[in-house]
């Protein structure tokens, strides 16, 4: 490192607040709010109504918690950046919302291929679905799914932590994470670049793969169904996680496995708001919109 001039970071310039400041603040609040809103509007009608006490829904109201700890880990200090003249983080501000999200991203990356196993189990197997499925087993699978999630986010967040970064520190983006955190970095970033290569094999390719496997197995199961109506019920419940998992594990690709060259600071901005920002909003209306029992609670509801 010799030649370079490192300094003792305190906190990091984000670069990604250029232009359009008051634009930014009043189109992340709006998103902000509605994933709020439907996001403990699930959360409420799953713990309220008891025809949702079922694994799918239970797997749902985790799915919804992770989503909002997924905007409330970078929203509000996002909005807080729009309304200064500089944008900045702390350098401790910053592992944490790294810590924060790569937690969030490994746990959803599981919980997503536990709802495509749950969902075939419920097509290809239904007389042991509720005996594979019981609540102890649901509980445990969930917990281990964010523990999964733990496990991998202290790998990355204690090798960024290990990171030199030299002159001032910014990052090209409007919150952090780890791409733009080695962006930055000026130390030697090859044991981050390999962990997050491994990483994106065992936390986000294998979940992937599972979930392929189980929608191929519910597709032959769904197609050899006699009755046409069976067909439409079984391809209703599936396709709205199937419209999830498409959106999330398409944008976490994108946002983790970039090419060498990377890609331009808008189009990076862009793909991590559609990661973190924008699917978290998207999945309670996915979920809800072809779901009659879900509508049939909120009508009891209100």
């Amino acid at each position: 490192m010799a030649g370079t001039n490192q300094t003792q970071v305190t906190e990091f310039v984000l670069l990604g607040f250029s232009h359009g400041r008051s634009f930014l603040f009043a189109l992340f609040l709006v998103i902000y709010l509605a994933t709020l809103l439907g996001n403990s509007a699930i959360l409420s009608l799953v713990s309220l109504d008891a025809h949702l006490h079922s694994p799918m829904y239970f797997f749902l109201s985790h799915l919804s918690c992770l989503d909002l700890c997924y905007s409330s880990v970078t929203v509000p200090k996002l909005l807080a950046n729009a309304l200064r003249p500089q944008a900045t983080i702390s350098y401790g501000g910053c592992l944490a919302q790294t810590f924060l999200l790569m937690w969030c991203a490994g746990a959803e990356c599981a919980l997503l291929a536990l709802m495509a196993y749950d969902r075939f189990a419920a097509v290809c197997q239904p007389l042991r679905y509720c005996q594979a499925l019981r609540r102890s087993t649901c509980t445990a699978a969930a917990a281990g799914c964010w523990l999964w999630g733990l496990l991998d986010s202290a790998l990355h967040t204690l090798l960024a932590a290990r990171l030199s970064f030299c002159g001032a520190a910014q990052l090209q983006h409007i919150f952090c994470d780890v791409p733009p955190l080695l962006g930055a970095a000026c130390s030697d970033t090859r044991p981050n670049e390999l962990a997050l290569h491994i990483s994106s094999i065992f936390v986000g390719l294998s979940p992937f793969l599972l979930v392929v496997i189980s929608y191929l197995c519910i597709l032959a199961t769904v197609l050899g169904m006699p009755l046409a109506t069976s067909r439409r019920k079984a391809f209703s419940t599936c396709s709205a996680h199937l419209i999830v998992v498409t959106l999330y594990f398409v944008a976490a690709n994108l946002n983790y496995n970039r090419p060498s060259s990377g890609y331009s600071p808008a189009a990076d901005t862009l793909v991590s708001v559609l990661y973190c920002i924008i699917i978290p909003m998207l999945n309670p209306l996915v979920y809800s919109l072809r779901n009659q029992e879900v509508w049939g609670a909120l009508r009891k509801a209100v």
